[in-house]
């Protein structure tokens, strides 16, 4: 019996994803132009953003993408200005791009969020909301969303925390432990492959791959990271999984 949902922030309840992707290629693609040696293909804001960094913290994605672009920089600190110089640099470029996008075009909720979680309320099914980023909770709350959450983890409680970022599943587990839920009694909505992964070494009982794409692009990707089904929104996932109660 699932008595709990564990779900994804950004593509899955908030329309962020693309700007994060663009955020990203602000970021990385000049870091290509000026790495020396062989021409680099730039940032896919598709593939490139679903492979390497969607779902994982900022450090983890750049470093991710270049290494598999064959850039290789020192890891430098934390307050690193943004550049490319070091891979922080390059994190704290892609966290500056995207303050700048969100102040220029906002973030809203997918249309089925909010009727989803209502309903999963309404049937005694408590919600909590994980994300890697710092920005999530307040993101959350501005799209009108908290109040049908029971638990919100985000960027800032991973680092008061010190949990790892997924595919490592101590977001997930951090979450269902606030819900006193166990994993195996807990479903997961994800639209990234890391958090797919992660759900999946966290032992939940249930791994529901979210693709929004138009063309159904994602579904098989997720299914083969080891989501148990693939479904475009949560509307289904809610029909789908708690049927008449949802």
């Amino acid at each position: 019996m699932l008595r709990a949902l564990v779900l994804d922030t950004d593509g899955v309840l908030l329309d962020s994803a693309g700007l994060h992707a663009a955020a990203w290629k602000i970021a990385l693609d000049p870091c290509l132009h000026v790495a020396a040696g062989e021409e680099r293909p730039p940032f896919d804001a598709d593939a490139d953003y679903r492979r390497f960094v969607d779902g994982r913290p900022r450090f983890d994605g750049a470093a991710a993408f270049l290494a598999a672009r064959g850039v290789g920089l020192p890891a430098g600190t934390p307050g690193d200005p943004p550049g490319c110089t070091t891979i922080w640099a390059v994190a704290a470029r892609k966290e500056h791009a995207f303050v700048e996008l969100l102040r220029r075009e906002g973030v809203t909720a997918f249309p089925d969020a909010r009727p989803a979680l209502a309903a999963l309320r309404t049937a005694g099914v408590p919600c909590a909301a994980v994300s890697a980023s710092r920005h999530a909770r307040a993101l959350i709350h501005a799209a009108g969303l908290a109040g049908l959450l029971a638990v919100i983890v985000d960027g800032e409680d991973a680092a008061r925390l010190g949990l790892a970022g997924k595919p490592d599943p101590a977001l997930f587990l951090q979450a269902a432990s606030l819900l006193g839920r166990r994993p195996r009694e807990t479903a997961v909505a994800e639209d990234a492959i890391a958090g797919v992964e992660a759900a999946r070494r966290g032992g939940f009982g249930l791994v529901v791959g979210v693709d929004r794409t138009a063309l159904w692009s994602a579904a098989g990707p997720l299914r083969e990271q080891g989501a148990d089904l693939a479904v475009p929104d949560l509307t289904t996932l809610v029909r789908n999984v708690w049927g008449e109660r949802g």
